[in-house]
């Protein structure tokens, strides 16, 4: 019994919910990749494993580096975090976050014996910035730059150097796709940072719900919402001459339930279950994507 309740515990903290941030950029990378006709699996397989492991290891140091700067409580609103219910302690909490990392980075070096040094570069930004998203003397997510990061690395980096990694090309292509991919991960984060916001305040965590407002972050949604539509729109017009490629509009079906909660919700707990289906939106655009560059292919 107590193996399986350490178990659920390690679980929460992994936050599963938020996977599809880690894996969908790989997916949809490698679909570019088959579409250019250079599709390899071992690279592939070998991101998705390093992506979740820095993204369980980020997800163990926001834990970790919440708790200590007095940002999680024992009743937050938000999914139970291990740390601050003290089912999980400080110090159990801070060395699986560097177990998680350094097993990301041993998984990426074998990536970086493919892309080489840029790739190399990008592995050690990617711990980085995952460390210091919440820890650190300046962490991204208190200074209103979480969203920022969330783009970049979830988004465009994370897509165009898979494709790097089965080509060893930067390919324009990937940035484009990238940018939808982006733009619907950033929703994970305005609909956390919506749900905590009061919370945040109480703590003086600056994300831009907090400098900006509920209404700020009611329309970020829609506005991230809308550019991941248009992508495929501008990617079939310049990039890709088939109507398969317009199969991600019909993941703007499936988003229009958890934006009609952003925009409606009375209370902040029913934006869980938001979150999830944000995450969903993100996994099912990324698919879509893909599967329109599988029948696409010339």
């Amino acid at each position: 019994m107590n193996f399986l309740r350490s178990t659920r515990h390690w679980l929460e903290a992994a936050r599963p919910q938020t996977l599809p941030a880690a894996i969908t950029p790989v997916i949809t990378g490698a679909a570019i990749a088959w579409y250019l006709g250079a599709f390899s699996w071992f690279p592939v397989g070998i991101a998705l494993l390093s992506g979740s492991l820095i993204q369980i290891g980020t997800n163990f140091a926001n834990d970790y580096y919440d708790f200590k700067k007095g940002a999680d409580s024992k009743d937050r609103i938000g999914f139970a975090r291990p740390t601050s219910t003290g089912a999980i302690s400080e110090k159990q909490m801070y060395t699986a976050t560097w177990i998680a990392m350094s097993l990301a980075f041993l998984t990426g070096l074998v990536l970086v014996s493919i892309g080489g040094w840029i790739i190399l570069w990008i592995g050690l930004l990617s711990l980085l910035f995952g460390i210091l998203y919440t820890g650190g003397p300046f962490p991204l997510a208190y200074n209103g730059l979480g969203d920022l990061f969330v783009f970049l690395f979830f988004g465009i980096i994370a897509v165009s150097a898979t494709v790097y990694l089965q080509t060893l090309e930067w390919i324009p292509l990937s940035f484009v796709i990238a940018t939808g991919i982006g733009t619907v991960c950033i929703n994970i984060l305005v609909v956390n940072n919506l749900r905590d916001i009061h919370q945040d305040k109480q703590v003086h965590k600056r994300t831009l719900g907090v400098l900006l407002g509920e209404k700020f972050l009611k329309a970020e949604y829609s506005l991230m919402l809308l550019i991941a539509i248009i992508i495929p729109v501008v990617t079939r017009i310049v990039w890709v001459p088939s109507n398969w490629i317009l199969l991600p509009l019909l993941s703007g079906v499936v988003a229009f339930f958890p934006l009609r909660t952003v925009w409606t919700h009375s209370e902040k707990s029913v934006l869980n279950q938001t979150l999830k289906q944000t995450a969903g939106v993100m996994l099912l655009y990324g698919l879509l994507f893909s599967a329109g560059l599988l029948l696409a292919r010339p």
